[in-house]
């Protein structure tokens, strides 16, 4: 062996040793890179189980006592002046039952979609609007902020017209109901009726000078309305009272706030069809105006009416839905909501067409009895001919069959000169189109809820 022999196996075992280093510290760093790969599968394996298992904040998420709690939860977010008054509303204006024609096909195919969609989404991540919006992505979490605060100015407006309610509940337990007829104003010589309220009407009157108490212009402040105060006061307070423990409070309260409309619709809906001309209202809704279907407004109001409607994007849906058990059936409920909703807004229609269709005949009426003095006046000024007037005609009572048949006699005999005469057709369906919805479901909402009717 050399000299160096020594010297050289020491340097071959040197690397050797250091080759050896080398491949342990790689092997090192392959483990430690290998481990945080396997903790980011993990944490992601953690992530999905959380979503299809549940986790201990999911178990500490209180839930609802019953499918029945969350069914009438949904169809109490859902129904509400949307479908009672807007809906009604629309129809008249579009067209009666053309209306409900784009309602349905958007109902089916945006609505309730849609609808699944929230359902879906709530019952999956077990997540609050925000929360969810904020687990899809953080930079969508003001999506969640968004809806939020949408609902809170819908939650002003809206026990605004709670307080309203209370307040005309308030003043109902008296007889006769202060808002049925004008006031008197008594002077020093003579009494008469407030001018004001002559020009317009009795329940206006009392509306705007009663219960809102408004000031003569919008410069003008008009101070403090304590009574409305206080009936505001009052719907915010039930509203806490109602949400104070979470679902456990407001789903007992679902119970009688969902169901008590229906009572009191079908109550309604009973008493409507006993007015006189109630079914005129309501042939006036199922006649469809097919023409108005293809305008593209009737269209785009339908499709704002089903988000509306169903309180879509609103995040309700979200939040309700979120408090179920994930192996819920929403496929079910989003249909069955959405079906309740229609139904309840044709209900309220009914409703709201048979009180038109009692108003406009009592407007058909004083038209008829206006214009039958203007025919006498023309028969005894000598400008009719009593020969053309049929015998069984009995103008101080005269029926609108009657009128009717005198009024084409007229419009034959004196052709020429007929526009000169001023006389109107009173035409049921003519008075349907021009009577004031606003007017008519104040009247309804006020008087008849209230037992004027």
């Amino acid at each position: 062996m050399p000299k160096n022999s020594k010297v050289t196996k020491r340097e071959l075992d040197d690397d050797v040793v250091d080759s050896v280093k080398d491949l342990l510290s790689n092997e090192d760093s392959c483990e430690e890179s290998f481990k945080k790969s396997e903790l980011m599968v993990q944490d992601d394996l953690d992530k999905d189980r959380d979503i299809e298992d549940g986790s201990d904040i999911d178990d500490e998420r209180p839930a609802w006592n019953s499918k029945l709690q969350y069914i009438l939860a949904q169809v109490g977010f859902s129904v509400g002046l949307g479908n009672v008054w807007r809906f009604p509303y629309l129809c008249q204006k579009n067209g009666g039952g053309a209306y409900l024609v784009p309602y349905l096909i958007l109902l089916l195919v945006i609505g309730i979609p849609l609808f699944f969609l929230e359902l879906s989404v709530g019952q999956r991540i077990r997540r609050g609007s925000i929360g969810v919006w904020n687990y899809i992505s953080p930079k969508m979490g003001g999506i969640g902020f968004s809806s939020c605060i949408v609902c809170l100015f819908v939650a002003l407006y809206y026990n605004v017209i709670i307080g309203w309610s209370l307040f005309y509940f308030s003043q109902s337990f008296q007889h006769p109901l202060p808002w049925d007829q004008c006031p008197l104003v008594k002077n020093a010589s003579y009494t008469y009726i407030e001018p004001e309220c002559e020009k317009s009407s009795a329940t206006t009157y009392y509306w705007y000078r009663e219960a809102l108490n408004i000031s003569n212009s919008i410069t003008e402040g008009g101070g403090l309305n304590w009574k409305m105060t206080l009936c505001l006061l009052a719907a915010w307070i039930m509203v806490c009272l109602a949400m104070i423990k979470g679902i456990q409070s407001s789903g007992k309260v679902m119970y009688f706030s969902s169901l008590f409309p229906y009572v009191v619709l079908t109550c309604f809906l009973v008493r409507a069809l006993l007015l006189n001309g109630s079914i005129d209202g309501i042939r006036h809704m199922f006649t469809p105006k097919l023409e108005i279907m293809l305008e593209p407004k009737v269209w785009r109001e339908a499709a704002t009416q089903v988000f509306f409607a169903l309180g879509l994007g609103f995040g309700g849906v979200i939040a309700f839905s979120s408090y179920n058990k994930r192996d819920n059936n929403c496929h079910f409920d989003a249909v069955l909501v959405s079906l309740i909703n229609f139904f309840t807004s044709v209900l309220a229609t009914l409703v709201v067409f048979a009180v038109l269709g009692f108003k406009a005949n009592i407007m058909n009426e004083s038209c008829i009895s206006e214009n039958a003095g203007k025919i006498v006046r023309l028969l005894q000024a000598g400008n009719l001919s009593h020969s053309v007037i049929p015998h069984h005609v009995n103008f101080s009572s005269i029926t609108a069959q009657d009128y009717e048949l005198v009024y084409d006699i007229i419009k034959k005999v004196k052709e020429e000169e007929f526009d000169a005469l001023g006389l109107a057709a009173c035409q049921i369906e003519d008075e349907l189109d021009k009577v004031n919805f606003c007017s008519c479901t104040f009247y309804y909402f006020c008087s008849f809820l209230l037992g004027s009717l």
